[in-house]
């Protein structure tokens, strides 16, 4: 098994990083504008990416301002069956965020483009809460 793990310091509370993780105003300037998403443990979050494939992420756990933890019900094939997890920290109005997706069969180059582009998920994570404004999939340029 193998996990992708990330460290991203967001210059702002543990509120504001949870409340951008957890709605559709949030997660849109985050991840992806095409989504369908609930704060509520057991819902089944639905992303899309440019009309590609459907990602659903099932609400596992939710621990405000502390943690977040998605399991990957449907997607590609690597990625169902994953843990996705967000752990916040606050220190002096500065949170630290540890973030996991955990439990790939394998390194694959699937595996290590995701890597890329959780890390600039957390990049875009990060320029929203400080700044007001992600950089989510419709936005890239590839």
């Amino acid at each position: 098994m193998a996990n992708i793990e990330h460290l991203q310091t967001v210059n702002v509370p543990a509120s504001t990083v949870y409340e951008a993780l957890t709605t559709t105003q949030g997660l849109s300037e985050v991840w992806t504008n095409e989504l369908v998403v609930s704060d509520q443990i057991g819902c089944i979050n639905e992303f899309r990416f440019g009309g590609e494939g459907l990602t659903k992420m099932r609400v596992d756990e939710l621990v405000t301002d502390k943690k977040i933890l998605w399991q990957c019900v449907d997607s590609d094939p690597e990625w169902i069956g994953t843990t996705i997890s967000f752990d916040m920290e606050e220190k002096r109005g500065k949170t630290s965020i540890i973030f996991r997706q955990m439990n790939w069969e394998e390194v694959t180059e699937f595996y290590r483009l995701c890597n890329y582009n959780w890390a600039i998920f957390l990049y875009s994570l990060k320029q929203y809460c400080e700044e007001g404004e992600g950089l989510p999939y419709h936005k890239r340029k590839f």
